[in-house]
Formats: structure tokens, sequence, C-alpha cells
């Protein structure tokens, strides 16, 4: 496919007027690479071969390890930030890995507005930053990027990433076959449906990168020492039981340290085994080839044909093409003595780097997975990792970078690591819809109801792991299947696969075709009743003589409510950020003396608490959950639970042991779609006994199956949007604080004077007459002028309306009250088309909250 691309999207003038043909030249062509390739590993081995490491110091305060983009940006942020006694270490040259065959491209615009923050950062430092500081020059180009569409659904993306794009100031333009022919006249345009634009991005040096960030690094007082491999990483266990990084031993001598940051590239799984962490990603072998000199090409844009899965980078007066295949060779298997121009890549299970603490040992940081994006994301990425290192968080949202976002059970499985890395290179290139699944390593981990809901239609979404609800298909069963690869490596490909046919049709930025199975879903909770499996959801008990005093600490909201009562709250990081929204339900005082209270905690399902290191919160694995019985579910479960349901026996947000068909569950009277509704937490054993007498119970009122994408369009009108970056007075939570009382709480400084500087940013609930789909990402514009983006966006069934969530700015920098809202006229900008909206500071949806208190008419 790269050689074909070659031929007939640039064609080089040597090949034109060659007597050789096309298939002979490119044969030349490589055969060149190869020679050029095998001289400069010779020279640059033989050279290294009489270089010694720099004196060891005995200590640092961390130890990098590897010398690419990655490490060599964290070096320079962690010195950015004021610590000095830090030092890098090479196995070979800075460079030597992966970064040294890299493309260098950096594109500004990705699906993801965290990774366009990350971007703009590396762009930054790249550019401007590190050569005001050190006059020296990183070897970046602004020869600004282009990207082929070759049908609607790609140009489709790309007028989205365009929309988003406006909210950030990146100048971008969505191009016509024929204005493509004006920019770039060597390309074929014949088969275009279009093109996108981006004046401003370029190519780094990944060598003048790399020298300049460690010179940087060094003239703030860091060690980058080279030629020293790692040999093994020493850990400690402290009186507590934690295991944390205590040394760093290499060929050349030993380190102490108390942290240590695996930027090892391709090499990362085996730093992480020598102190037991387990690092899930695999290698895999990327060839490119480098043309002749081409006539014209001087001065172009870089490319990408994504429909191809093939780049073309600007070198001078040729171009480095290469793509990804469906096929890769796994690093394990081949030589690295076979290899021409051959660059060794990391790919992970969910296409996303590897960072921050691993969970195994306290110290041992990750910089590392990064899906070959790690020159364009390392600026970001190492300015996020030094402040993880060295203010324990990071200051952008990094939860779906975080290495904890994987559970242990996966992340020392062979297989779920073999099959998703290599989806996610097969995919690199693949539109990002959104409502995509992996086909890979699933069923890897199921709860008690899956059979029985896959029997009834069910399609499953996979989340960590997890296979949950997503809706239900009115044809019958879809299982999911095992893995074929896609056909390769002689796999026979999974044929009249209804899984794989559904998840298809679902690849569109319009209404999927299946909009109206999930609207039925939704209209059932609003007016009927729908059960909900919601066993995803993360349940804990903090437990032990001190769990008042850290649910004090810990929650924003007073849980210090009798027995039998839940609350809505938050818990915060120190700058005042959600790190998770949850409910909190006092038990009963355990009958044993150690222990005083407990919480149960029903963490937010995109959250997860990590454990203490004490004994005080413990995770629950056995229970699961059946939750969300709505509108007519009073009536219904009365049939089924021994207790009385009525506001005065049972109130909102209470809970209570009860008796259901026979068995023992706690019933929470709450409910995530806004609608009267209890959850039903049920051990294990009981699960499809309860859940049968509920279906049983509920059929004469109309019960239904419904599944996430039903909660996230009910849960949109009630309205909210949370990460670690958003505040609760910033996210309309402020009345989950207890700021009106004197006890303490983590992130209640930053709070008030937030509250007390005023809000300068806040998010605002849009709503959209015309019946069009919106995903999230799509600009917010006041008065014309770009204000911020959406963060999600789903149809309303119940109006039949848009409706989406977006925290907007003031362009001024000025605080954003809610008269700025109210002021002026908003639109929202879809692929390049602008939709008038009204803002609304409440939720358009029963803003006084009566349906869940069981309030109706």
């Amino acid at each position: 496919s790269e050689a074909k691309m070659i031929h007939s999207r640039v064609c080089s003038s040597e090949a034109r007027h060659s007597t050789l043909s096309p298939s002979v030249w490119l044969i030349h062509s490589f055969i060149h690479s190869f020679i050029h390739s095998f001289i400069h590993s010779f020279i640059h081995s033989f050279i290294h071969s009489f270089i010694h490491s720099k004196p060891l110091p005995k200590s640092a305060d961390v130890v990098v390890i590897g010398g690419g983009s990655l490490g060599c940006q964290t070096l320079y942020h962690l010195c950015k930030l004021g610590m000095t006694n830090v030092v890098l270490l090479e196995r070979d040259r800075l460079t030597a890995g992966t970064t040294w065959h890299t493309a260098g491209l950096l594109w500004q615009l990705r699906p993801s507005d965290t990774e366009v923050e990350l971007l703009a950062h590396t762009r930054n430092v790249i550019s401007s930053e590190l050569e005001e500081e050190t006059d020296l020059e990183t070897g970046w180009i602004q020869n600004g990027g282009l990207f082929i569409a070759s049908n609607k659904q790609r140009l489709d993306e790309y007028k989205r990433l365009m929309s988003l794009g406006k909210a950030y100031g990146i100048e971008s333009y969505v191009l016509s076959p024929a204005e493509t022919k004006d920019l770039y006249p060597l390309m074929n345009v014949k088969d275009l449906y279009g093109t996108l634009y981006v004046p401003k991005d370029g190519t780094m040096d990944p060598a003048g990168t790399c020298t300049t960030l460690s010179r940087a690094a060094t003239a703030r007082g860091a060690t980058v020492i080279e030629n020293c491999p790692v040999t093994g990483i020493q850990v400690k266990v402290d009186d507590l039981g934690v295991k944390r990084v205590k040394e760093v031993e290499t060929a050349h001598g030993t380190i102490q340290t108390p942290c240590v940051v695996n930027c090892a590239g391709v090499w990362a799984t085996k730093l992480g085994e020598m102190a037991g962490v387990n690092v899930p990603l695999i290698a895999m072998h990327h060839a490119y080839v480098v043309t002749e000199r081409i006539e014209g090409i001087q001065n172009m844009p870089n490319v990408r044909d994504h429909d191809a899965s093939v780049y073309l980078r600007l070198q001078g007066d040729a171009l480095s093409v290469g793509g990804y295949e469906h096929n890769p060779i796994f690093w394990n298997d081949v030589s690295c003595n076979n290899c021409v121009y051959k660059s060794d890549k990391s790919f992970t299970a969910d296409h996303k780097p590897l960072m921050g603490e691993a969970p195994e040992v306290r110290g041992f940081f990750l910089g590392c997975g990064f899906n070959s994006a790690g020159m364009m994301l390392g600026g970001g990425c190492g300015k996020e990792l030094a402040h993880w290192i060295n203010h324990g968080r990071p200051e952008k949202d990094m939860c779906g970078y975080d290495i904890r976002r994987f559970h242990h059970s996966l992340t020392n499985n062979n297989r779920w690591i073999r099959e998703r890395s290599h989806e996610s290179y097969a995919k690199n290139y693949s539109v990002v819809f959104p409502f995509d699944e992996p086909l890979a390593s699933r069923n890897m981990r199921t709860d008690p109801f899956h059979q029985v809901l896959q029997e009834q239609g069910c399609v499953f979404q996979e989340r960590h792991g997890w296979e949950r609800p997503g809706w239900f298909n009115r044809g019958g069963p879809a299982p999911v299947l095992d893995y074929d690869y896609y056909g390769a490596y002689d796999v026979p490909k999974n044929t009249d696969y209804k899984y794989s046919e559904i998840l298809g049709k679902e690849y569109t930025f319009d209404f999927p075709p299946h909009h109206d199975a999930i609207r039925d879903e939704c209209l059932s909770c609003r007016n009927a009743v729908a059960v909900f499996d919601m066993s995803y959801f993360g349940k804990f008990y903090l437990t032990g003589p001190d769990a008042k005093k850290a649910a004090d600490w810990l929650f924003t909201a007073d849980v210090n409510k009798a027995p039998g009562s839940t609350v809505y709250t938050c818990m915060l990081n120190k700058r005042g950020g959600v790190e998770s929204d949850l409910t909190v339900s006092r038990l009963e005082p355990s009958p044993r003396g150690s222990v005083s209270s407990s919480q149960h905690i029903d963490s937010g399902a995109h959250k997860q608490i990590n454990k203490t290191h004490g004994n005080y919160l413990n995770e629950k694995t056995a229970i699961h959950k059946l939750c969300d019985l709505c509108v007519d579910s009073r009536e219904l479960l009365q049939e089924v639970l021994n207790s009385d349901l009525s506001n005065d026996a049972f109130p909102f947000s209470t809970h209570k042991i009860v008796n259901a068909a026979g068995h023992k569950v706690r019933a929470m009277r709450l409910s995530f779609v806004g609608e009267m509704g209890w959850e039903l937490h049920i051990p294990k054993e009981s699960c499809l006994p309860v859940y049968h007498a509920v279906m049983a119970a509920g059929a004469k009122y109309g019960i239904c199956n419904a599944g996430y994408r039903a909660i996230d369009s009910l849960s949109i009108e009630k309205g909210m949007d949370l990460r670690p970056d958003d505040t609760p007075l910033e996210a309309g939570l402020a009345f989950t604080c207890k700021m009106k009382t004197s006890i303490p709480f983590l992130g209640r400084q930053a709070l008030e004077a937030q509250k007390a500087e005023g809000l300068r940013r806040r998010i605002v609930c849009f709503t959209v007459d015309e019946k069009v789909p919106m995903f999230g990402l799509e600009a917010i514009f006041r008065n014309g002028v770009p204000v911020g983006h959406l963060r999600r966006s789903e149809f309303r069934f119940a109006i039949d309306k848009t409706i989406g969530y977006g925290y907007i700015r003031n362009p001024d920098g000025g605080v954003v009250s809610p008269d700025f809202v109210r002021s002026r006229e908003f639109t929202l900008e879809r692929m390049g088309v602008t939709y008038k909206a009204t803002a609304h500071l409440k939720s358009p949806f029963d803003p006084e909250n009566k349906h869940v208190k069981g309030i109706y008419g």
C-alpha cells in the first residue's frame, strides 16, 4: 500500500523520466535506504563502543530512564519546576531508540480537547521557547499539514476538527479537490472528497529537539548520562507494607533515588519487570522508505492520507513515507538485525499513552506507550508528567492516560495486551467515531447478568475490560466473538459476525440507524419503567476507627448523617478539581469493636477511587446492583420488595436492607436519570433470581431493559460534566460543598479563593431547536466570538431537541457571571455549520428535581 501511494499521490521526477518501472524504482529506493541505514548504524555503534559513561551521582531526587522525546521533555520540565538534582540515563545515545527514526510530524488538531492542548504546548516549546532559552535551533519547520479525505465520513471528521480548532484559535481550512491541487500541484486529486489544511503544522527534528532539551536541562542543573544501561531497580517495603523505589542499578554503579520515570519506549516493559510493575504495551516494527529527489516538492505541506493509512513527510526535496497495516510484525518475533529504516513503535490497548505512578510501586512513574505520537505529544505530556512527579498530580485531565485506568487482571494478561495493542496499531488512522467499540480482547470481565442480557439482544460496550450494556437490539442476540486479527497472521476472519455488522452501522456522524431503539429505552424510562444493569459502577467500603475523620476530609459534603442516609458529594484534589462525584451511604456501625463507623461509597462510572494504604478503603467485588427503576417503579417494586416504598417510609436519598423475592438486598432510593427510582445492591448469587422477579412483575407496567447509551441521553437532561480540572463551583455543584461549616476538606482552600475571585469559566447548558446530531467538541460562539466548546452532547428524546454542555470563558479574561451568559446570543458550530442555541444556567428538564423525589404533575 505504501508503494502504491508513493506512485499515485506524488510521482518522483526521477521515476517519471527513468526507464525503470515504478516497482523497480521503488526497490531501488528501498535498497538505497537500506545501505544508508546500515552505514549509519555501523558508524554509530563503532563510535559508541569507545565512549564511556560519565561518573554517576550517588543519589538523585528523580532518575529518568530513556533519552528519547519523553525522557528529554520530562527532564526539561522537571528542571523548569525547580528540580535540579535530576538525572537522565540513556542506554545508548540520546534519540537512539524510536525517537531517532520518527518522522517528527506535529499536527495541531486531534479529536480530543486535552490532546489539542498538549500538542499546543509541544509546539510552543519546540518553535519558540527552547530557542529563546538556549539560542539553539530545534529544527522546527512550519510547512503546514494536509489531511486527505477519500470519503464523506473522513471529510466530516475533518470538519469536526476544524470547528474544534476555532475554539482554540487554530487556523485551518477545508479545501475542495481543486483548491487542494492549487496548494499541492504534484498531488493526484481525482479520487478526493476534499482535504483539511492546517498552515501552522510542521516538522520537528528529533535529534535537534532532544539535544536542545538536554542542554537546557543541564544548564538548569540536571545530569544527562549516555551509554549507561540500567540493569536493575531495587524496591523497598516501608513500615506500612507499601513498595517504594529505592535505587537504580546500572553497568557503571548505583543511584539512590525515591523516584524513577520509565521513558524507555519499546524497552519499557523490560524496565517495569525490574521493579515488579506491569507495563501493558506491545512493540511492533514500523518501516518507512525515503524517496529520491522530487522536483517541485520543496516547501510543500506534510500529508496524511488516513484512508490509505499513509503519511508523507517532507524531507528537504524528498519524501519520507510510512504507513500502518493490519499485519504489523511484533517486535519480539523478529531480530533487530533484520530491520531497514525500522522504527520500533510501542502501542497500547486503547491507543493512549501510559503515564503516572504505577499502582504496584510508589515512586515508579511511566511515560511510555505513545502509539507513534511521542514527538508531538512529548512537550505537553512531559510537562504534565513533571507536575505529576513534583506536585502529586498533573495540571490537565490526564485520566485517559493514567496507567491506573487498567485493572491488574488486564495488565498481566498477555492475550489482552497483544490483541488490543494489535487492534490499536491496525486502527491507528481510523476515523474516530462517537460510538466505536473494540473487537479485540472482549468478554474479559463480565457480571452475573451478562448472559441473560445478551440473549435479549444486548449490544455491549467495553470499559476497562468490563462488558456493560450499551443498548438493546431488536434483532436478537449479537454476541462478541473471539478476535480475528482482521484476518492477519493466517487467523480465519469472522464471518456472519452480527456484533461487528451492528457496530459498522454505528460508524457515522449523523444519527445512527439504531437511534430509534435508544429513543424507546429513554422514553420507557420517562413514561413507564426501565431497568439498568449498573454493576460496572465501583463499590467500596470505608471502615475503621478514623472513618469519620477520613470522610470529613475526603468528601466535599457533610456525610456525617444518621445510618440509612445517602449523600451526593464530590472528592477533590488540592486545587479544587473534581476527582470523582459519588454517593456516600452511611451504614450501621459494625458490631466489631475495632470499627466505629463505615461509609458505602458508590463511585461515578467514569472515575476510580484508589485504595488507601491502611485498612480503610476496601473494594467489594462480589456485590452487583440492579438500579434505576423509574417512574412507575414504586408500584412495581412494591410487588417485589417487603418494604413500604412510600415517600414517608422510604424518602429520597435513603437506603435500607430489604427482602427481594426471598433474597436479602440493599435498596437505595437514588437515580442517575432524573426519575424516581431505586438501586438494588444484590449479592452475586442472588442477582439473577431478583432480576427475573423484577422483570416478571414489571411486564404489566411495560418494563424494558435499557443501557448506557440511554443513561447518557437521560442524564444529560439533568446535566453536568466533570473532570479533575473542573471545580464544583464551575460545574454548578456548589451545593455539594460544606462551605457554610467550619469542617476542613481537601480542596476547600482553593474553592474559597475561587469564590472570592469570581468564576473565570462556567458550565452552560445549550439546546438547539433543529434536529441535528452533536456529540461534543462543537465550538461555542457568543455574539460570534469563540468562548469554548461542548464537552458532551446528546439528543433529548423527551422534547425532541439536541442538548449539550460546555465550559465557557470570557474572551477578555474576566469573570463569567450569570449576566455574561444571559446578555448575549449563542451559536454552536458543527462541521463548519452554525446553529442558533439557547443557553441555560439550570437544567431545562425538571430544574427543581421534583421527579427524583416522586413529585409528578
